[in-house]
């Protein structure tokens, strides 16, 4: 029967725990690898159509900011001319009571 001193006893007890530790580390690392990749892959997917979208929405803003500008372009000329009209009456009605 082999005895072994204390020191020794430690060392190989010490070894055994950061063995154990090593393949604990390795294990939770495959595993939580195998586990999250699919996730953060659909994640990345995800993120990918959602800047498509984005780009897509930042589009539509641009035509609808051109939109609103053609519409008060048309709303100031359409505001000038009933200005104009209205006067127009104005001094129609003058020259009826003339």
């Amino acid at each position: 029967m082999a005895v072994m001193s204390n020191t020794s006893a430690i060392i190989l007890i010490i070894v055994l725990l950061l063995v154990a530790g090593v393949i604990g580390y390795l294990t939770a690392w495959f595993y939580a690898k195998s586990v999250y990749t699919p996730i953060i892959k659909g994640l990345e997917d995800d993120k990918v159509q959602l800047n498509k979208e984005i780009s897509g929405l930042k589009e539509d803003i641009v035509k609808l900011n051109k939109n609103i500008d053609n519409l008060n372009e048309k709303a100031g000329e359409l505001e000038k001319e009933l200005t104009e009209k209205t006067k127009l009456i104005e001094d129609l009605r003058k020259k009826i009571k003339e």
